[in-house]
């Protein structure tokens, strides 16, 4: 059933890092219960529910919390739940009254997740903003890029997922282990800007000990040093090569048939340009199947450049069914993998307010209070659902 059996999640529907760390908790395990807005246009990108990742393995409730009477619904949910999810920009919840003090009045061992960009206080912590904006701020985004060129954005997954989603994720975790001694939820506020910055811990090290000083683009872990980037192959294809330990190297020299002077010259750095012409030589001469039948498995720090459409099929992938089929979609597995308690197969997202009925009688509204939110239109049930 997961490790997170038995855990109550209310998510506020948002966009991003809150969907994605809902998802997480639900891959796990967690009973998770998106508050959907009555109608949810504006909310992500308009792709079919069915390829909808972060919606997954949830129960969809649709309430317009602008009306007291749902407003009251929600607080009755917060009631029963471990955990609240809310992505909205600071002050908000408080204005619709499902701010931190009014669940904390229904439920003191409530762990609240409130999830920005640029955290609860602070200059522009009401500015709005999207990942590229948060790394930008942490010096991350500046780090990323070719020699010479211009910050290139990473996809979001600096900002939006690492940033984000996963430091929300271990903060609610952290305080519901905390909560076990005190008996009492927290607020836990996880900002993208802070999180980023987080992961960028490694760099700012090396960058204190002079041993990030050089350009974008001219260091060790960014693409400078010839050892750790990607080539092309002679069938426009491309391969990533990180033997950046000399043993590493040394592997890779003999099977790929580089020149073995190059191997002690591996650190010096006048030498990089000379022995990155001669690796983009020898990688143009074979194909990228080629290259992986010598390579791939070896302790060369070797791999193929996979796209979205190879990736699932790549023979590691399969070997760990690290994705799996959702309604006719692929997408990947739940992660981690646990030696006892293995999570159940995914789920497709649901329809917004698919489940209005049932969670509402659930938190223990009778059914003509239910009916006459369905009626004032507080609350929506989706059309064709129970």
């Amino acid at each position: 059933m997961g490790p997170l059996h038995g855990l109550k999640v209310i998510e506020l529907a948002s966009i991003g890092p809150v969907p994605m760390c809902a998802t997480l908790l639900a891959d796990l395990g967690a009973e998770v219960v998106r508050v959907d807005r009555t109608e949810a246009s504006g909310l992500g990108l308009p792709f079919p529910r069915r390829h909808d990742v972060h919606g997954r393995s949830r129960r969809s409730l649709a309430l317009d919390l602008k009306m007291p009477a749902a407003r009251e619904a929600a607080l009755q949910l917060v009631a029963g739940a471990d955990v609240l999810l809310e992505g909205l920009r600071p002050g908000v919840t408080e204005k619709l009254g499902l701010g931190p003090e009014d669940c904390r009045a229904r439920n003191p061992r409530l762990v609240y997740g409130r999830m920005t960009g640029f955290g609860q206080s602070g200059p522009l912590a009401a500015a709005a903003g999207h990942d590229l904006n948060y790394i930008a701020l942490t010096g991350a985004l500046h780090a990323i890029g070719p020699r010479g060129g211009r910050p290139l954005p990473p996809l979001n997954l600096v900002g939006d997922y690492g940033g984000g989603a996963l430091y929300l994720a271990l903060g609610v975790m952290a305080a519901l282990f905390e909560r076990q001694r005190s008996g009492l939820g927290q607020v836990v506020d996880a900002a993208m800007v802070d999180g980023a910055a987080s992961l960028s811990a490694f760099f700012y090290g090396l960058h204190a000990a002079g041993m990030w000083s050089q350009p974008r683009g001219e260091n060790l872990l960014d693409g400078g040093a010839p050892f750790y980037d990607t080539y092309e192959t002679a069938d426009g294809r491309w391969v990533a090569l990180a033997a950046v330990e000399p043993k590493f190297f040394a592997e890779f020299a003999r099977r790929s048939g580089l020149a073995e002077r190059f191997v002690p010259m591996q650190y010096e750095r006048a030498q990089w340009p000379a022995l990155r012409e001669a690796i983009a030589a020898l990688l143009k001469t074979r194909t990228r199947d080629d290259w992986c039948a010598r390579l791939e498995g070896s302790d060369a720090c070797f791999t193929p450049v996979l796209d979205f459409d190879e990736a699932p099929r790549h023979r590691h992938a399969q070997a760990r069914a690290a994705f799996v089929e959702v309604e006719g979609g692929v997408q990947p597995a739940p992660a981690p993998r646990f030696a006892r308690s293995a999570p159940e197969a995914p789920r497709p997202a649901p329809h917004v307010g698919e489940h209005t009925r049932a969670l509402l009688a659930e938190a223990g509204l009778a059914e003509p209070a239910i009916a006459a939110l369905l009626d004032s239109g507080a609350a929506r049930q989706a059309e064709g659902q129970a």
